[in-house]
């Protein structure tokens, strides 16, 4: 069997389960599936760029996607009337502030010979410009969230729009995603250039604790992201299901079709957030392969194999991995835009490294690390069965306990372990793929 016709083969039992799927749970279930396994396949190219191309292990997935989410609020939303009048410039100056203290520290740090002086120099300017940057922030910021706080209370995005009409500028949340890819660039190149010289164990810790910093400023700065109250209502590039439903024309079509007109306008919105996902999962996955097949490509491969024979032929190693974990985090900030624009709201409370770094790593190594190919198989193949295993494992729970009375505590201990399920099998197929076909399922060439 050629590789052509095994991965065709893959695709279409991983596609054909998606569709099973949908004849015995329902087409909204099964369109759900589609796109959340379009936007994991970005995620795990992301990540597959990073670790399959140059060997850097990022486990810090989670903070990347948190700040795509970030820019499509601050892209898609209006802006809350008031809060920018009452502290925004105040804000402003605070975090100018705060950057001009960094920018004065380091510049004491590369000016100042090494020292008793240096040391106090720096640690001086730190912590006077801690105070003045707070100084600046906290009046301002409790300005800015009394501001109507049961409904807003932050500063909110660029929609032109105003609270009544911004829905209707749902195309600006297609800018919202590019942006988001380049938030998370930018917070790439901060951690990459402070971590990057760390070895491996030590670089997973470090992009650890910084996606955790991440989300718990996104929970805490309630003038930038509601916190935990949740910014809900983020505009969508698609039409709304009650403006289908009130269409004549689309009612009309739909029951020609044998559909009622609410079921055919959630396939029908689903189904063009499939198209364009599925655009932009296409457009990352020839500019990856692309890459990956070009001078650069192998510069990386040979990065990753031997770091010490590639600094030898010249290659400056550090700004190669700065580049590429600068591209697979963006990649990655793309996919969380992508993910909050179809959820309609950001949650900064959802965002657990269980889903979004474990589960995107899981995508990668049993699609196969270094095979982009292998990254989108594994992007579908994980997230239907993530979603899936839990109603399989009541279904056999129910099936096996079928029999015992129904006051058994054995019977009851299984049916509420059927939940863990989800974990017990990511493992087992962890377990499988590494003993069977340890390169992935699709391995790189």
């Amino acid at each position: 069997m050629t590789d052509t016709v095994k991965n065709t083969l893959l695709f279409a039992l991983v596609f054909t389960l998606i569709i099973i799927s949908g004849f015995f749970q329902g087409w909204n279930n099964a369109m759900f599936i589609l796109n959340m396994g379009l936007i994991s396949s970005i995620m795990a190219l992301g990540v597959n760029l990073q670790w399959g191309f140059a060997g850097l292990f990022n486990v810090g997935v989670m903070g990347f996607v948190a700040l795509g989410g970030l820019a499509a609020v601050l892209i898609g939303m209006p802006a809350t009337p008031g809060a920018f009048a009452a502290g925004g410039a105040g804000v402003i100056v605070a975090l100018v502030l705060g950057a001009a203290t960094i920018v004065a520290s380091v510049f004491a740090y590369k000016r100042m010979p090494a020292g008793r002086s240096r040391s106090l120099a720096i640690t001086a300017i730190l912590i006077f410009g801690f105070f003045v940057f707070r100084g600046f922030l906290d009046p301002n910021v409790d300005l800015i969230e009394a501001v109507n706080p049961a409904a807003t209370g932050y500063l909110g995005g660029l929609n032109p729009g105003t609270e009544e009409t911004y829905r209707d500028n749902g195309w600006i949340m297609l800018i919202a995603w590019p942006v988001g890819g380049l938030f998370a660039a930018g917070a790439a190149w901060l951690i990459g250039k402070a971590a990057l010289g760390l070895r491996s164990d030590y670089l997973a810790i470090a992009t650890l604790g910084i996606a955790e910093i991440i989300i718990a400023i996104l929970k805490n700065e309630d003038w930038l992201t509601r916190g935990v109250k949740n910014v809900v209502g983020i505009p969508r590039p698609v039409p709304y299901e009650l403006d289908l439903q009130g269409s004549a024309a689309f009612v009309e079509r739909a029951a020609s079709m044998g559909f009622d007109p609410v079921e055919a306008s959630t396939l029908w919105v689903k189904l063009l957030y499939a198209v364009l996902f599925a655009v932009v999962l296409g457009i990352i996955f020839w500019m990856t392969q692309r890459a990956l097949n070009s001078p650069w490509g192998r510069m990386m491969r040979a990065i990753r194999d031997n770091e010490d024979a590639a600094e030898a032929m010249g290659k400056d190693v550090t700004a190669r991995h700065l580049q590429v974990f600068i591209l697979g985090s963006a990649i990655c900030g793309i996919a969380g835009a992508m993910m909050t624009t179809l959820d309609s709201q950001l949650t900064p409370g959802t965002y657990q490294p269980l889903r979004f770094t474990f589960l995107i790593w899981v995508m990668v190594i049993v699609g196969g690390s270094g095979s982009n190919l292998g990254s989108i198989l594994g992007g579908f193949l994980i997230w239907f069965l993530w979603v899936q295993v839990e109603p399989m494992g009541i279904f056999l729970m129910d099936l096996i306990t079928s029999g015992m009375a129904e006051d058994s505590w054995l019977r009851a201990h299984l049916l509420d372990s059927a939940a863990q399920m989800r974990l017990m099998t990511m493992g087992v197929i962890m377990i499988l793929v590494l003993r069977f076909s340890p390169r992935g399922l699709i391995p790189e060439k």
